[in-house]
């Protein structure tokens, strides 16, 4: 059995990679998320992350998709106890920002598409800086004082904000941010290092980092001259034109084969092995991705790899 991570300062215990649930209702049909949800399960993982929103922007969708399927297949395997649940409240088109009222409302929507009586770790998706952080906190007090939800976190919010959500909690004795969900990944560190990474330092939050394959580019299959029909080619196609991409993958290409390992476990090792990480999300739309995913869970590189691969995502390869 495969080590579990404590995630925050909260009691959960989830496996070093989270299982992005965007797909399910977009790319991937029921039949397809089930037999995904049931391979991911089955080699030991147990986090699953999804969204209200999810996948509101497919034509003919309504968002909540995600959450209506992870819901059938609770229902149908029976492994509500086996599993960590996270959501997200802001983005769904009848429930947007993050008003008291609105996140109460939210989460008793999630709740029933789920088939379940509680989310255990419930993000707001995108922060709504007009919206006090003492009237959000408040709400999401309620939640889990209401047994609604277990523990809460923040995503797409800036280092201060965090920082005052976080005082309030510790000042009203609210329930305190256990999780923290950056964009980040090889290619793009700056968007989580520095002044948002030392507050989840601090604070003892439990990084969860989303796009953590770069919208596929960091599995090392876009490459130059090669097409790719995936909904996500042209933003991950995009590092392939900047020196810091090319350094990525050339680091990517020789430690995978020294290791004998697919370039995104050794990208998905990289971030699992950055401070404050818990566990990467990464989605699949078949079980043929999965292995790759699930390996990171038994790769540890070594100081020396991961300063490779650090200096080519600096651009001082």
């Amino acid at each position: 059995m495969t080590s579990l991570r404590s995630l925050g300062s909260s009691d959960l215990e989830v496996f070093p990679l989270a299982l992005g649930g965007n797909v399910f209702g977009w790319t991937a049909d029921e039949a397809a998320s089930f037999a995904v949800l049931d391979a991911y399960t089955a080699g030991g993982g147990n986090f699953i992350d999804t969204a209200d929103s999810y996948s509101a922007w497919v034509e003919g969708n309504e968002g909540g998709e995600s959450e209506t399927l992870i819901g059938r297949w609770l229902a149908a395997r029976g492994r509500r106890d086996d599993v960590v649940i996270a959501t997200k409240v802001s983005q769904h088109p009848r429930y947007q920002g993050l008003s008291a009222d609105n996140i109460k409302a939210a989460a008793d929507a999630s709740l029933q598409r789920l088939g379940t009586d509680h989310i255990d770790l419930y993000y707001t998706h995108f922060d709504q800086p007009d919206v006090p952080v003492e009237e959000i906190i408040g709400a999401l007090d309620e939640l889990v004082r209401a047994g609604k939800v277990r523990y809460i976190a923040a995503s797409n919010i800036t280092a201060a904000r965090l920082q005052e959500s976080l005082d309030v909690s510790d000042r009203e004795g609210l329930a305190r941010y256990v999780a923290l969900q950056p964009h980040y990944n090889l290619v793009s560190r700056d968007t989580y290092e520095g002044e948002l990474e030392q507050v989840a330092s601090r604070a003892g939050l439990g990084a969860v980092p989303y796009y953590a394959l770069a919208s596929g580019f960091l599995t090392g299959k876009y490459r130059t001259g090669v097409t790719v029909d995936s909904p996500r080619a042209q933003g991950a196609a995009r590092h392939l034109e900047t020196p810091r991409g090319q350094a990525v993958l050339t680091a990517l290409d020789e430690i995978a084969k020294e290791r004998d390992a697919e370039i995104a476990t050794v990208a998905l090792a990289w971030l699992a092995a950055q401070p404050t990480v818990t566990a990467p999300i990464a989605s699949a739309r078949t079980v043929e991705q999965l292995p790759a995913l699930l390996a990171v869970a038994g790769l540890e590189l070594t100081e020396s790899e991961l300063q490779r691969l650090s200096r080519a995502s600096a651009g001082r390869a």
